[in-house]
């Protein structure tokens, strides 16, 4: 408690001491309790302010340290500072030398052939400048092979130096056969080089849009694994007329890779197809020594006795009639076949085993081939540009044989083929008839045959599920 605080209470008491309030024998004890109270008061006080400079104190140590370190330290370090020049000699390699080491660097360059593509063209796409690998190319008797060989898409590579020189060359002749073309030390040497494919199933979902080919285009299945399924199924689906809008198919076919990278396609191994909503499916079995054949799930076989189309999957352009308008005799005339419209120089094949009849020139079908086959069948195919090399009555031929190319010969107002099929004499619509189909599998190829089956059957449903995921 300060004075003032004192004064006020002692000037408090004598006015109650005045008043009479308090008794004169009390007013002693009073004031010591007052004054107590100040002396405890005043002790508080003093011990708060001995503790907040305590704290002050403490709180500026970090700053005196600063202080410290900025303000002193530097002084004493400049000072003990000195500095000293060092010379020292760089020897520099010879520029012969580092010619040297670039001239061994070795630069690995890779291309396909383009349309319209020389080998001048691609060898300097290579960086192969050097003149005698050039000529070596041109001259030699393995290696002259590439210039008539170059095709779209075929794939060379080449390893050079800095000046072009060429240090070794691969050109792919087919998917596994190159022409390899090495440096040695007395020149160059060419040689064929086949290379071990890895073969791998590819496994692909297409849905129909506008066409099959369309479909395949936008999944990336090539040409011949569709033309593989429309043949397949070609007994139970008119690829020309039943396709629908919406309908989709599942299909597995061999890849084979080199380093990789795709180089071929072969055969479908399974396929499933939905038209119409009617799920159609093929399973591909390839006995000891044999070729693919396919057959049902179960072992049915689907190769039929005649090709539903001498065509590879074409449009059908005039359907079969018996009342059909002739455009150019203009009059009411049976059609007793199906006129399949294609490119001239489109190849036409034998619907099925079979020995020619004749062939040669005949009316309004022109250039005509006619096939007997058993079971008094016979087909008739007209209209066409030229039949194939050493084609002549007698000789026999196999189902799927090229026998002839389409044309416009005879009465025909543009490129097609004109088919008949006759039993007995008797015209049959040829899109319709019931055809005939080979025997199932039996015996210890359908041991082998259900396991293969099983295992792809197992494949199409999962890409069928997917595909029905895809589709909701």
């Amino acid at each position: 408690m300060d004075t003032n605080e004192l004064n006020q209470h002692h000037t408090t008491f004598n006015y109650f001491a005045k008043g009479n309030l308090i008794p004169a024998s009390e007013q002693s004890a009073i004031l010591a309790q007052i004054e107590d109270k100040a002396e405890c008061k005043l002790q508080l006080i003093s011990e708060r302010k001995i503790t907040l400079r305590w704290i002050l104190a403490v709180s500026c140590l970090p700053l005196f340290g600063i202080y410290a370190a900025f303000g002193i330290a530097p002084q004493a370090m400049v000072g003990n500072i000195s500095s000293v020049t060092v010379v020292e000699e760089i020897a520099l390699h010879d520029t012969d030398d580092r010619l040297a080491n670039v001239a061994e660097q070795h630069f690995w360059y890779k291309d396909h052939v383009r349309r319209d593509d020389t080998l001048n063209n691609i060898l300097s796409r290579l960086n192969i400048h050097s003149q005698d690998a050039i000529n070596f190319i041109r001259n030699n008797m393995a290696a002259n092979e590439i210039s008539a060989a170059l095709k779209p898409g075929h794939t060379m590579e080449a390893q050079t130096d800095s000046d072009g020189n060429l240090i070794s060359l691969e050109y792919q002749l087919n998917a596994d056969l190159f022409i390899s073309i090495k440096q040695t030390a007395v020149g160059y040497e060419a040689s064929k080089v086949a290379h071990v494919l890895e073969s791998r199933p590819l496994l692909k979902s297409a849905i129909i849009k506008n066409s099959l080919f369309g479909a395949t285009d936008d999944a990336n299945i090539p040409d011949n694994i569709a033309i593989q399924v429309a043949e397949m199924f070609e007994s139970e689906i008119d690829f020309n007329t039943d396709l629908r809008r919406g309908d989709h198919f599942n299909v597995i076919y061999e890849g084979s890779y080199d380093q990789g990278e795709l180089v071929k396609t072969g055969d479908v191994l399974a396929a499933e197809f939905v038209n119409n909503g009617i799920t159609y499916q093929a399973i591909g079995y390839r006995a000891v020594a044999g070729e693919m054949q396919y057959y049902t799930p179960e072992g049915k076989s689907l190769h039929k006795s005649f090709l539903r189309s001498p065509l590879e999957f074409t449009r059908v352009s005039s359907g079969f009639s018996l009342g059909r308008f002739h455009p150019i005799l203009q009059r009411i005339k049976a059609h007793e076949g199906t006129d399949m419209a294609a490119p001239i120089g489109t190849r036409i094949r034998a619907s099925g085993d079979a020995v020619v009849n004749f062939v040669g020139q005949k009316g309004g079908y022109g250039n005509v081939i006619v096939l007997k086959h058993d079971n008094g069948i016979s087909t008739v195919y007209g209209h066409l540009s030229h039949f194939t090399n050493g084609l002549r009555r007698g000789k026999k031929v196999s189902q799927g044989d090229v026998i002839g190319f389409v044309g416009m010969t005879g009465l025909s107002t543009g490129p097609h083929l004109h088919y008949e099929f006759l039993v007995n004499g008797q015209h049959r619509d040829p899109m319709t008839v019931a055809l005939l189909k080979a025997n199932p599998v039996v015996g210890q190829d359908k041991l082998a045959f259900d396991k293969i089956s099983a295992q792809l059957s197992t494949n199409l449903k999962l890409l069928a599920n997917s595909n029905i995921a895809a589709l909701d």
